[in-house]
């Protein structure tokens, strides 16, 4: 793994995944140090066969499956799995104004299982390398998980709360960007599900930021100005007109600048203090070669997202509050 005891605060990766472990590190696919802007490449979460790290994520998910709390919510059953297939599109076209779309959207996502609904405009740094997306719209879609069990991490076989309720959650986006999908498709406009992790060609996370769902945290995930981090994402392509939601800017980078909780509370030391140049933007970055592997061991651990003041519930608002008033801003809805 290439870093010593003390570099890992005395944690050692299991040997199962140093084994797994391809030659390329983690932190060169994504684009550590690199000073040129480009599109993310297949990684992780893509399909073993399209990306360097698919044997890790092959002994990873093997893994996580030998705990029997994990491995009902990586095969889920209905009412509670993954959504519906996709339907049909509709051959005959609703005819609405950007605006009413828009709120026929976020209504129908509400009234299914979705804890907000932001919408961006399709950009090309949103796909994926190798990839193609013609959809000229992105709604994603957000679902919380409750602070009593995600603050349990890391989980562990013996008490697998912290992993379960992740992937129950991830399988509750999964069912609302299904049906969320089909409500389009049966307006008439094509529409296609992404749910979370394995989104294929859609990278989230710049989108979810355009979108004013979040900025991102120090820990690598999105601060949200109610949920804290103690969220999870999907999405939906569309091709019906819609209306993007503003970025949403409301100090948490600010905050991060200051606040060294998660980095210390991280056991294999992978969260770095200072922000990281990663394909030629200036961001907060994780070293995969040392979260992925503890993040396997642990299920799926989420650690800084449980010590995050963010996340604490009822902090995030006021939080937000307090740093937009630092900055001599008001306060949005």
């Amino acid at each position: 793994m290439g870093r010593d005891d003390s570099a890992s605060g005395g944690w050692q990766p299991p040997d199962n995944f140093v084994a797994a472990m391809p030659a390329v590190s983690g932190n060169t696919i994504n684009g550590l140090g690199e000073t040129t802007f480009r599109r993310p490449s297949p990684f992780f979460w893509h399909p073993p066969e399209r990306q360097t790290h698919g044997e890790l994520q092959t002994e990873v998910i093997r893994f996580h499956r030998q705990s029997p709390a994990m491995r009902e919510h990586f095969n889920p059953k209905p009412p509670g799995g993954r959504g519906p297939a996709p339907a049909q599109r509709a051959e005959e076209v609703t005819r609405d104004t950007p605006e009413g779309f828009t709120e026929r959207v976020k209504r129908f996502a509400r009234e299914h299982e979705s804890d907000d609904i932001r919408i961006a405009a399709m950009r090309a740094d949103y796909v994926f390398e190798g990839y193609t997306l013609d959809d000229p719209w992105v709604i994603l879609l957000a679902v919380t998980m409750p602070y009593e069990e995600i603050s349990q991490a890391p989980a562990t076989f013996e008490n697998p709360t912290a992993g379960v309720v992740v992937a129950r959650e991830y399988n509750r986006a999964s069912r609302a960007c299904r049906e969320l999908a089909n409500f389009i498709l049966g307006l008439g406009y094509d529409a296609t599900p992404w749910p979370g992790p394995f989104a294929s060609a859609l990278s989230m996370m710049p989108a979810a930021i355009d979108a004013g769902m979040g900025r991102l945290g120090k820990h690598g995930s999105l601060i949200h100005r109610r949920f804290g981090s103690s969220f999870r994402l999907a999405a939906v392509t569309t091709t019906m007109p819609l209306v993007p939601d503003p970025v949403d800017d409301f100090g948490s980078e600010d905050f991060c600048e200051n606040c060294r909780i998660c980095v210390d509370a991280c056991p294999p030391r992978a969260i770095s203090h200072e922000k990281q140049m990663v394909r030629g933007v200036r961001k907060w970055y994780v070293d995969f070669d040392r979260c992925i592997p503890y993040f396997g061991q642990t299920l799926g651990c989420g650690i800084c997202l449980a010590v995050c003041p963010w996340s604490r519930p009822g902090v995030a608002p006021g939080l937000a509050q307090k740093m937009l008033r630092k900055r001599g801003h008001d306060a949005r809805d």
